[in-house]
């Protein structure tokens, strides 16, 4: 591994680091020498990712980020961030007839709100480094919407936007943004997915995956990439990852 893949020396805040894709992320940047601030809703298994993690000086914070106060005191524990995964998420696939003001402000929350305002704080109380790396972990459904998915991927699509935002005004600190468009992910937002639809529609829509879904670590492996001074002039794209199934949607 040459050094400009290295993670060492950076500080790397990761949120929905309970499990999935912020689990993996968590655990392979941990490898590569990152001192990680790893946040998420469920204790136990939070925990069980702190304590596993290589490497020393790792900080956790049991919280939920929707909630003004742990958001705020999530900030406060911070010193200063190189990096910064915004993994949590939600689907709730709903018809669009079936939508109510509450739902749409429970997937808009986690899935954008959240980011959004986190990130203001971080800047606004001077916590980001010179050239530091925001990912975003976005979907695919941004691009290429699903039946009951209209708030997921709408937010979604909104998150892509800011990113870019991010990227053109804070490219003078040489501070990047990029977000991941991911394809179906074997994680527990999955298995939300599957419950929605029959285990037969779901087993014909791995077909049309040439590379099948995908496992946490394809998306970590590209996290990390993003994170580190080797995609140091990569800032305000959509990375694609989907084992190929938008190749005939292009």
């Amino acid at each position: 591994m040459t050094k400009d893949f290295s993670l060492e020396g950076k500080t790397i805040l990761i949120t929905g680091a309970s499990n999935g894709i912020g689990k993996a992320t968590a655990i392979l940047a941990a490898e590569l020498g990152a001192k990680l601030i790893v946040t998420g809703r469920d204790t136990e298994r939070l925990t069980a990712l702190h304590d596993s993690l290589v490497g020393e000086g790792h900080q956790m914070q049991v919280g939920d980020l929707t909630v003004e106060d742990d958001l705020n005191k999530l900030v406060e524990q911070i010193d200063k961030l190189d990096g910064v995964v915004h993994s949590a998420g939600i689907v709730k696939p709903l018809p669009i007839q079936f939508l109510t003001k509450a739902k749409i402000e429970e997937v808009a929350g986690i899935n954008f709100y959240v980011p959004v305002e986190l990130n203001r704080l971080l800047f606004k109380k001077k916590k980001i480094n010179r050239a530091a790396s925001f990912v975003f972990i976005s979907s695919i459904s941004s691009q290429h919407p699903f039946k009951g998915g209209a708030i997921y991927s709408s937010f979604k699509a909104a998150l892509e936007t800011y990113s870019k935002s991010i990227a053109i005004e804070m490219a003078h600190k040489k501070i990047r943004s990029n977000c991941i468009k991911a394809g179906l992910v074997e994680t527990n937002i999955m298995e939300v997915t599957a419950n929605a639809a029959s285990r037969a529609s779901l087993e014909a829509h791995e077909k049309q995956y040439p590379l099948g879904f995908g496992q946490a670590i394809d998306v970590a492996n590209a996290t990390v990439f993003l994170l580190s001074h080797a995609a140091r002039w990569i800032t305000g794209t959509n990375l694609v990852l989907d084992g190929g199934l938008t190749i005939s949607k292009q």
